[in-house]
């Protein structure tokens, strides 16, 4: 029987380990909570935080897989490098998963291989934001160069909020360093990636919807998207590039760019599936590729499916919502009923508390659909979060 190891077990993960079941292999996970989700799905355990090179490391030795792998989440990336490694596995380079998650170090491939990207200045200490600020063009994005999820990002128009966006992004950064970049005007798109043999083949382009500034939360994506024939062949030939300036040669790949009046430009990739169900839920629904198992076949040297079986419309939104303690949430049943829709997920109940959207952690739910058409799937989606009533309790925006 064949062995997978899993960095993580959160909700996150939660596809690959119940995939991996499916495919008949022997899983374990990894994860430093011993109440995380994923783990009564597998068949081994091992306490380590999944952003602790030698613990995982040292687990995957004692488990001996066949492949190992992670979904939707950049930080185990180096973990999953280091210990591929050791353990003659397939995988990317340590130095490209430091590359995939240190923005820092992303730009600046990029700016080495001529893909295009907005102007940045790096920023490690008080000395070098000084000089920053003497220099600044407004209006910026001030974001940690090693944190995720849009935690720490934000817009800033003045020296008075730079200084306080510089400080923002600094407190969750975990090295202390922060990029501060050109405001890209334009619609935002992800490009869904699997590179195979160092092929970089585009499975799926989708079209994003944002709180937009100050912290630019995704709340909503839908596929497939990218415009005009025009400019979906600019968004995968920047895709490509990226990817491959990046040096990510085997595995999946999630590249997110806006699309400029001077055409698509860079905002960073991730050397692994996109989150927010775009890659476990919306590529299958919008071509048939199951890129969970093409990510596992990658991960344990397997030749990957990718080949698309039909076209349809797929989107995902997700909830707003206020600050203040839920109540009740209502409605789900009819909102099930909906054509087209697939799922209503909850990550937050009644009694729990929500705080606003200031991060991709501050939602608390969403409905994924599929229709014939994207835009069809995007109306499924809106209808069904209108059925559903969510109070909340001493309400504040």
């Amino acid at each position: 029987m064949k062995r997978l190891f899993i960095i993580g077990a959160s909700i996150l993960q939660l596809p690959a380990i119940k995939k991996a079941k499916e495919l008949g292999y022997y899983t374990a996970v990894a994860d430093y909570n011993p109440a995380a989700v994923g783990i009564p799905y597998a068949d081994e355990y091992y306490n380590a935080s999944t952003i602790d090179e030698q613990a995982i490391t040292d687990a995957a030795r004692r488990f001996r897989p066949d492949g190992i792998m992670t979904l939707a989440t950049d930080m185990p990336m180096r973990a999953l490098a280091r210990a591929c490694a050791e353990l003659s596995l397939p995988a990317i380079s340590y130095e490209t998963a430091v590359r995939a998650t240190d923005k820092g170090e992303m730009i600046k491939a990029f700016e080495a291989h001529n893909v295009a990207h907005p102007w940045f200045v790096i920023v490690k200490d008080a000395s070098q934001f000084e000089k920053a600020r003497a220099e600044a063009a407004f209006p910026c994005v001030v974001k940690p160069t090693d944190n995720s999820g849009s935690r720490g990002v934000a817009v800033a128009r003045s020296l008075d909020e730079l200084q306080s966006a510089y400080e923002y992004a600094r407190s969750v950064s975990r090295g202390g360093a922060v990029i501060i970049e050109e405001y890209l005007r334009g619609p935002e798109f992800s490009v869904e990636v699997m590179v195979v043999r160092g092929e970089a083949h585009v499975l799926q382009i989708t079209d994003k919807l944002t709180t937009g500034e100050p912290h630019f939360v995704e709340m909503g994506h839908s596929q497939p998207g990218g415009g005009s024939a025009q400019d979906r062949e600019a968004i995968k030939d920047l895709a490509v590039r990226a990817v491959k300036a990046v040096g990510i040669h085997t595995g999946p790949a999630h590249v997110e760019m806006i699309l400029t009046e001077a055409g698509p430009k860079m905002v960073e990739l991730g050397a692994r599936m996109g989150g927010d169900c775009i890659t476990t839920h919306l590529v299958p629904l919008s071509t048939g590729i199951d890129m969970v198992k093409a990510t596992i076949d990658c991960a344990c040297g397997n030749e990957p499916d990718i080949t698309p079986k039909f076209t349809k419309g797929a989107a995902i939104r997700y909830f707003d919502t206020a600050r203040g303690v839920i109540s009740s949430i209502s409605g789900t049943e009819e909102a099930l009923a909906v054509p087209g829709v697939k799922e209503i997920s909850f990550v937050k109940h009644a009694g729990e508390r929500t705080d606003g959207i200031y991060s991709s952690s501050d939602r608390i739910g969403f409905v994924v659909a599929q229709s014939d058409t994207a835009p069809d799937a995007v109306r499924a989606c809106e209808r069904a979060l209108s059925l559903i009533k969510i109070e909340i309790s001493g309400e504040n925006r």
